[in-house]
């Protein structure tokens, strides 16, 4: 295993999906195991990096590869990345995926499956009913599509498991792999 080899998560799913809980959950187990990590938000890139774009299939595709091309700079230098954004089209996911790849890094495609009943059951932000009600057109799930991954390398079914279950997947995974250390057995 190489401690010293950068890799990307990317996390995939619908806005309420659990993304940014599992990336939160996530980053300190990997930074415990002594990885160096960084995470790229989809809100916060959109706050700093992309600010100015909206929501047409454009402007969220420019926004998707900007986290990519970071992603891909971060862990060609060893860095491993955990990506949170909706992402929702299949074909820049699988741009950055080539990109990442090219430059030697493994990226890790998660996605969190929720069905968009469960994402609005507990959308604490009323985002989904705003969009029911017209005030977001363009609402992934609602009015715009999502494309959900055909290959992932892993399913999370956020939108019935428990977080602690979603991220003992992600981290068999990522050990399967090789890209974190397996902890050490206490005798």
């Amino acid at each position: 295993m190489s401690q010293e080899k950068g890799f990307v998560i990317w996390f995939t799913g619908l806005s309420g999906a659990g993304k940014t809980t599992l990336t939160e959950e996530l980053a300190p187990l990997l930074r415990e195991r002594g990885r160096k990590v960084e995470v790229l938000d989809g809100d916060v890139v959109r706050t700093n990096l992309s600010k100015g774009l909206g929501f047409s299939k454009e402007d969220r595709d420019t926004n998707i590869l900007r986290i990519g091309y970071v992603a891909n700079l971060l862990a060609r230098n060893g860095v491993a990345v955990i990506t949170a954004a909706i992402s929702p089209y299949r074909d820049i996911r699988d741009a950055n995926r080539r990109l990442i790849e090219a430059d030697g890094s493994d990226f890790v495609e998660v996605f969190a499956a929720a069905t968009v009943e469960q994402c609005e059951a507990r959308d604490v932000k009323g985002l989904y009913a705003e969009a029911r009600a017209g005030k977001r057109p363009g609402f992934t799930g609602i009015d715009d599509p999502y494309e959900p991954p055909l290959h992932p390398e892993v399913v999370c079914e956020t939108g019935r498991e428990p977080v602690a279950e979603s991220l003992r997947t992600i981290v068999d995974f990522l050990e399967a792999r090789g890209l974190v250390a397996t902890p050490a057995v206490v005798r």
